[in-house]
């Protein structure tokens, strides 16, 4: 079956402590309720870096610079729409308070803890890279 592909690029904000930063999924979006790290979609014509730049400036109000964004892995699953490919970056450098502009609760989390949070289906494999990472 062929399915569109939604390329969607997340960042793993870590702190000093080794935390990592996800966000709930407001009441009225797709999978409301679950926990995801922060970014969105890639626009046509668009990098993943800039479009994660852009949505974490959307998102909570920071600023990061490309050179700040490592890539760290990626997830690819099969939704019953669409598939989606989705490049996980490390972020451990940004301007600016982290301020939750979309209604979303966030939440800084140890990568050992972050399987203690309902995620959508394409985040879990990530959750064992994590833990290894930073655990």
């Amino acid at each position: 079956m062929s399915r569109d592909v939604l390329l969607v690029a997340a960042a793993a904000l870590v702190d000093r402590d080794n935390r990592v930063l996800i966000a709930q999924r407001p009441a009225g979006k797709s999978m409301a309720g679950l926990w995801e790290f922060p970014g969105g979609k890639v626009n046509q014509g668009e990098t993943p870096e800039a479009a994660l730049v852009r949505e974490l400036k959307e998102e909570l109000g920071i600023d990061v610079c490309d050179a700040c964004l490592g890539p760290f892995t990626f997830a690819s699953h099969s939704y019953e729409a669409f598939h989606l490919l989705m490049p996980l970056y490390l972020c451990r450098k940004w301007e600016g308070e982290i301020v939750p502009a979309e209604g979303q609760v966030i939440k800084w989390v140890r990568a050992t803890r972050l399987a203690d949070y309902p995620m959508p289906p394409a985040d879990l494999p990530l959750i064992p890279m994590l833990r290894d990472l930073l655990g």
